[in-house]
């Protein structure tokens, strides 16, 4: 197996202090402790180090992963630039995977209903009372008793 030599990692002092803090303290996610042990491997400024880099295989052995975990670290540190802290952490999603049903709007528009007299017959709003009208009416998605229930308890409203 080749080395990296397409995409290699040459760390600062500073990296390779902030990525050995990393490995030595255990208040870390086990994923940015496994990045962290393949790019100090992986890094041909090391000071300490007889030789050129290893090859990958050896450096898969000595982090405990497989050979394409390596390769995509690697490739992650030089589609970030060298950037070692963007490397080692997670991507963070920038849209939710399922788009929210309960916006501010309808949010609002839920609590000014509950906030209004009930209807004739009723003392009181109710979840099930207010998950009827909700589905009468059409600028507001139709919502489940306990989705409106959350709603309301979120925003510290008790029904009166």
């Amino acid at each position: 197996m080749a080395r990296t030599k397409s995409r290699p990692v040459r760390l600062s002092p500073a990296d390779r202090e902030m990525l050995t803090g990393i490995l030595r303290t255990g208040s870390h996610p086990a994923q940015q402790v496994r990045r962290a042990r393949i790019l100090l491997e992986l890094d041909e400024n090391h000071p300490g180090r007889d030789g050129a880099v290893p090859f990958q295989t050896v450096v898969a052995e000595r982090a405990g992963v497989c050979v394409d975990t390596i390769v995509k670290v690697a490739k992650a540190y030089a589609d970030h630039a060298g950037d070692v802290t963007a490397t080692i952490r997670r991507k963070k999603r920038l849209t939710p995977p399922i788009e929210p049903i309960v916006t501010g709007e309808v949010e609002a528009r839920l609590i000014a209903l509950a906030c209004s007299a009930p209807p004739e017959g009723y003392e009181r709003w109710s979840l099930r009372l207010l998950e009827k009208h909700v589905a009468l009416l059409d600028d507001i998605p139709d919502l489940d008793h306990s989705t409106i229930g959350r709603v309301l308890k979120k925003r510290h409203f008790a029904p009166t």
